[in-house]
């Protein structure tokens, strides 16, 4: 039997229970600071939140960071990381167990951070972010130079008056921090914003890109060892610079940049080069391209005054041709007066070829050729016209003979339509029809009446001879 005080105790639904529990746990902790290793990281959730749980060798707890938190933390949680959060402590009455809402983590100590930069560092690497290949020359002497660094600090003084020293460019600052939870985001904003700018647009892009940040300790220079920002830098169509810190310190931007500087005045001396050892370098470089261009000079004037002394004299040159052109000139008379006797002599051999009577006696001959030639002609022509006259009369009575003018002048008649068409048969011919009737001596127009008479029985009548019983002669043509 049961015992009398139990039976009187309070009777709770299980949703009271949880809610008393959770309010017992939340006041009785309210905030707390825990110190664990990261377990079951499997990335944010597809609502945005973070779960996962924080252990050590003989615990667990679970823990969530909600959306809006994470995407402030500058640190984000990754699987093995030992961390140290902040946050309250409650419970989950759906699966009746307690966890924290956690609202700050940061790496538990120097040596996690170090693991975690280590284990980042391999990560890019083997992406091939930091390989040497893919970086860029920086531009000998760039137009206009980009900074990003805080606008307040001593590093961007630092960077305009040494570049005033040596030789002053344009400068683009673009102002970020160097340090907190948005640091990162806004350097790799300002890296992306500088690559966007157009090339001829009314702020000018800038040759070269310098990021800078003064020295500090790890956790002040972590921003630039987050992802976002080496991959800003990595993909950068800009050469880069990076100069974060002092020369001891090293931050992952460092490997992806195409340069590294130890400082952020020794970029700006990696940026541009000294004017005046500039124009000393160029002045020597004048007087040595002079000074060359004077000893070639003088080479090649050397080089030809030996050449002319080679050359023979001109008198002696020309010696030769003149003896040819003073024995060519006295031979010219005598050439002269021999072609022309021989073109004479050409002359008056055809002369004699051409006397009045040889003339006169061929003009003779030619006469008597054109007299027969004509007489010939005259006859060949006569007979061409007589064969084509009696071809063409052939012609003509072979036409006469196969027109249908001599069947109509024999008596019979052409029968057409309306449309001049001839007409072959009695039964083309309809009531009403217009017909156009066509003798030996002319046209006829008519109208038939639409009555056909057939042709009567018997025997028709022999050309030879009477058959009797009708009328002599021809019959009629339309039946009648």
């Amino acid at each position: 039997m049961a015992d009398p005080a139990l039976n009187n105790a309070v009777e709770w639904t299980v949703s009271e229970l949880s809610a008393a529990l959770r309010r017992t746990v939340e006041d009785a902790y309210g905030y707390v600071r825990v110190r664990g290793e990261i377990s079951g990281f499997k990335g944010a959730h597809s609502s945005g939140h973070v779960y996962f749980a924080l252990k050590d060798e003989s615990a667990r707890l679970e823990a969530v960071i909600w959306k809006g938190t994470y995407g402030r933390m500058r640190v984000k949680p990754e699987e093995g990381l030992e961390v140290v959060v902040t946050g309250r402590l409650t419970t989950y009455p759906g699966r009746s167990n307690y966890q924290i809402i956690i609202d700050n983590l940061e790496p538990a100590g120097i040596g996690a951070l170090m693991k975690l930069l280590e284990e980042r560092k391999k990560k890019l690497a083997a992406e091939g972010l930091f390989d040497e290949a893919r970086k860029q020359l920086l531009p000998f002497l760039p137009d206009v130079i980009g900074v990003i660094t805080s606008p307040t600090g001593a590093v961007i003084r630092d960077i305009l008056h040494r570049l005033e020293d040596r030789f002053p460019r344009r400068v683009l600052v673009w102002p970020v921090r160097v340090q907190g939870e948005t640091s990162a985001a806004e350097v790799a904003n300002a890296i992306h914003g500088f690559n966007a700018l157009p090339e001829h647009g009314p702020v000018p892009r800038p040759g070269l890109i310098i990021v800078a940040r003064g020295g500090g300790s790890l956790e002040d220079l972590w921003s630039f060892n987050e992802e976002v920002v080496v991959r800003a830098a990595a993909e950068s169509m800009i050469p880069l610079i990076s100069a974060v810190g002092h020369e001891t310190d090293v931050t992952l931007i460092d490997f992806a940049a195409d340069r590294r500087a130890p400082t952020p005045t020794a970029a700006a001396e990696m940026a541009v080069p000294v004017r005046v050892e500039l124009m000393s370098t160029l002045a020597d470089l004048g007087s040595r391209k002079f000074a060359c261009w004077q000893r070639n000079i003088d080479r090649h004037r050397k080089e030809l005054y030996l050449l002319t002394r080679a050359l023979p004299a001109l008198d002696d040159l020309l010696a030769v041709p003149r003896q040819r052109l003073d024995a060519c000139a006295g031979r010219l008379p005598r050439a002269l007066r021999a072609n022309a006797q021989i073109h004479h002599t050409q002359l008056t051999r055809v002369a004699s070829r051409l006397s009045p009577r040889l003339l006169s006696h061929r003009i003779e001959r030619c006469k008597e050729q054109t007299a027969g030639f004509g007489s010939r002609a005259q006859r060949a022509f006569r007979t061409f016209r007589d064969r084509r006259i009696q071809r063409l009369r052939s012609a003509g009575q072979l036409l006469t003979a196969y027109s249908y003018r001599g069947v109509l002048a024999r008596g019979f008649a052409l029968v057409r339509d309306g449309e001049g068409r001839p007409l072959r048969s009695a039964t083309a011919v309809g009531g009403g029809m217009r017909l156009d009737i066509e003798f030996a001596d002319g046209r006829v127009g008519a109208t038939a009446d639409g009555n056909r008479v057939s042709q009567p029985p018997g025997k028709p009548k022999s050309r030879g001879g009477d058959s009797g019983g009708g009328s002599g002669g021809q019959g009629s043509l339309f039946g009648l």
